[in-house]
């Protein structure tokens, strides 16, 4: 007898082992057993051969009439053709490099056959088909019953392995195996009406009915839901027993000097969250919260008033950004909003004065030594960088609170790199400017509390968002730049995105290719802007940015347009994220159908940031009614984040959400789907926190099967503390 932890080979032999091996890295009767089928197939009632239609999913009784095996001309193998008849017609069955059924299908012998008919040469003939021989004296009608009307599990295959032979392997495996322990607890199980494992297993794969194939498929999604929240909650119950240094507010501080100077007042949700943050800061563990609001929703303000607060107790706080155009970015926006309490030691700098420097990898050699000394001082209580910060000359004094902007740009070496630098364990924030569903949250971020801005700051104006259909209305496309020029001679500034820096090429770390349609015609930076500069925006100043050029290049670029020198920036992708100019009104995407949902929404949050009405125009050449077009008209539909969150998971893969794609190793998560199955990951959630909380030794089974998957590569993904 067989366990799910039994070699493969023992069931299957080394060939085929070695097949399902290279294929999808099984190798063990488990592995094999967690390939689910995508769908079955019902066979019919028999058919006569005289009446099939080619497509036609049919189920015969028919004689052996002939067969022969010829070798192939055109390449390595061998045919076997057998011909079969019921006395109605004859028909044709061919089976590719499987001589040895020869032996099976002698002449005169019955069996049942089910296949699709397909057509060849004229002939029709089923290629492959399942049969069911009939033993000489047995009760035909009985094999008939037992063979027409079974369900047939359709599973993910190769040409190296059709799904009939992966569907043999399985069946070896439910033959050889031995009753299956069951680690989900009985009280879970019977609350939900689940079958047990070796059940479910059994009925996913051999279902009497599709009812139970249904049950079998609940109990293993929830399964994977159930262990990924064990699995989540149990970090944070390891994080929460974590030693941190508390880092409580301190009245009269430079917390309350800030807020004493803000020449506006926070929202709602900005004052709640500074609360949620600022009780997490007083705790002697170490805080892990997500931070996640609408583009434009004063994340970075919330943020600075928690690093202050561990300034405040003789504490240093570092922003790491995924990028060097963002970086300086927040080191302007820190230093413009702190003022003097910004210039700790200098002239005009106020008693409670910190500094803020920062990091990158393209300082020349005088800034860096500079901005390293602030660091291992403490002189600097906050120090921004991009993966700069990470180094080993980079030192800290007192690292107290670690802050990540746009999370999931950055691995979990990145991050846990940066915690290494501190010397107790450090209080961390992560921000990202993407809304997440919430069960996408409770499913990624399960680890971590989770805090949401939703509303904008007051004065912010709304963003109205319009499709340009080239194709169908080309005169609209003139019109926009006429906009542009419009808006640039009231005061104001406009970005001009293209998804190519030049033409036949692009931007891997700016440019997310996987919503779009392959097009020879993709518009460019390097093309776009003398091409705008000497025609339709030649009365105004037009300027290129994009991630080839060097840093000095790009600050330089950055800093004239937020100064009003340049009226408009084309650009690619690098202003997707942290990019605050007020002044800039309008939007022009070019090819917006190559990008994502969520991106559209990020790159059309830079306008609209002042007091002015924000213009966002989605250009494209996608055609009416495709999942192109129909995207871009969502994204023009609404300024709800979250609702566009939805849309995007929707129509991506999974993975790309949940990074398994980027892990490198298997999912775990096969059949779970975080918005199909919101209900019961929720539900999962509860049940997982009960057995925590009641503490998990006393549940053995489960335990072992979570120390598994904590043991297993494959869950690094989902380590996103």
């Amino acid at each position: 007898m067989a366990t799910l932890d039994s070699k493969l080979v023992s069931v299957v032999g080394d060939r085929t082992t070695k097949v399902l091996r290279d294929l999808f890295g099984y190798v063990s009767v488990g592995d094999l057993l967690h390939h689910y089928p995508r769908r079955y197939l019902v066979r019919g009632e028999l058919s006569d051969i005289a009446e099939l239609n080619e497509g036609d999913e049919v189920t015969i009784l028919a004689e052996v009439f002939s067969a022969t095996s010829r070798r192939l001309h055109a390449r390595k193998g061998n045919i076997l053709e057998v011909i079969v008849t019921d006395g109605s017609a004859k028909l044709s069955l061919t089976f590719f490099n499987q001589a040895w059924r020869e032996k099976d299908l002698k002449v005169g012998r019955q069996a049942l056959f089910a296949g699709k008919v397909g057509v060849f040469n004229g002939k029709r003939q089923l290629a492959h088909p399942d049969y069911e021989l009939i033993p000489d004296g047995n009760d035909v009608d009985a094999a008939v019953e037992g063979f027409a009307g079974k369900y047939l599990p359709m599973y993910p295959a190769s040409a190296k392995l059709p799904s009939w032979k992966i569907a043999q392997c399985i069946e070896l495996a439910i033959g050889a195996l031995d009753e299956v322990p069951d680690y989900l607890p009985e009280s879970v199980r019977e609350k939900y009406g689940y079958p047990t494992l070796h059940q479910a297993l059994v009925q996913l794969h051999n279902p009497a009915d599709l009812d139970s194939a249904e049950k079998a498929r609940q109990r293993l999604t929830f399964d994977e839901a159930f262990m990924l929240q064990l699995l989540l909650l149990s970090r944070r119950k390891e994080l929460k027993n974590l030693d941190a240094v508390a880092r409580p507010a301190h009245p009269g501080g430079l917390l309350d000097a800030f807020d004493a100077q803000l020449p506006f007042q926070l929202t709602a949700g900005q004052n709640t969250v500074a609360q949620e943050i600022a009780h997490d800061l007083a705790q002697p563990h170490p805080m892990h919260r997500l931070l996640q609001g609408e583009v434009g929703s004063g994340k970075t303000v919330v943020a600075l008033r928690a690093m202050l607060t561990v300034i405040d107790n003789g504490g240093q706080a570092a922003l790491l950004a995924p990028t060097e155009v963002l970086a300086a970015q927040h080191l302007r926006t820190m230093q413009k909003l702190l003022g003097p309490l910004a210039q700790g030691g200098m002239l005009g700098g106020s008693e409670l004065a910190t500094q803020v420097t920062l990091i990158t990898g393209s300082q020349n050699a005088a800034s860096r030594k500079e901005a390293l000394a602030l660091a291992a001082s403490g002189a600097a209580g906050i120090v921004i960088g991009t993966h700069a910060l990470l180094g080993e000359s980079v030192a800290f004094k007192d690292l107290g609170l670690i802050v990540v902007d746009e999370q999931h740009r950055f691995g979990v070496e990145q991050r846990d790199a940066l915690k290494s630098k501190a010397t107790n364990p450090p209080h961390l924030l992560v921000m990202t400017a993407t809304p997440i569903p919430r069960t996408v949250a409770m499913t990624v971020f399960g680890d971590l509390d989770v805090s949401t801005l939703r509303e904008l700051p007051l004065g912010r104006q709304p963003i109205t968002t319009h499709v340009i259909p080239v194709l169908e209305k080309p005169g609209f496309l003139e019109r926009a730049w006429e906009r542009i020029t419009e808006e640039v001679s009231q005061g104001h500034q406009a970005y001009i995105v293209a998804p190519r820096i030049a033409a036949g090429t692009s931007e891997d770390s700016d440019m997310d290719f996987l919503m779009g349609e392959s097009s020879t015609e993709i518009a460019s930076v390097e093309e776009l802007g003398p091409l705008l500069s000497g025609g339709a925006l030649k009365a105004v100043k037009v300027a290129p940015l994009h991630g080839r050029q060097s840093a000095e290049l790009k600050d330089s670029t950055m800093q004239a347009f937020t100064n009003k020198e340049i009226d408009v920036l084309v650009s690619t992708t690098v202003i997707e994220v942290g990019v605050d100019v007020p002044n800039a009104t309008v939007m022009v995407i070019m090819d917006a159908d190559r990008f994502g949902v969520s991106q559209l929404h990020q790159l059309r949050g830079r306008v609209g940031r002042g007091t002015s009405p924000g213009l966002c125009l989605l250009v494209t050449n996608a055609e009416p009614e495709s999942p192109a077009r129909m995207r871009l008209d969502a994204v023009a539909g609404t300024v709800d984040g979250f609702e566009l969150s939805r849309i995007d998971l929707e129509q991506r893969r999974e993975g790309d959400v949940l990074g398994a794609s980027q892990s490198g190793s298997r999912s775990h998560l096969r059949l779970l789907r975080v918005l199909r199955d919101e209900s019961m990951i929720e539900q999962a959630r509860d049940d997982a926190s009960t057995i925590i909380e009641s503490g998990i030794s006393g549940y053995p089974l489960l335990a072992a099967e979570l120390a598994q998957i904590q043991a297993d590569a494959a869950s690094e993904y989902i380590d996103k503390a």
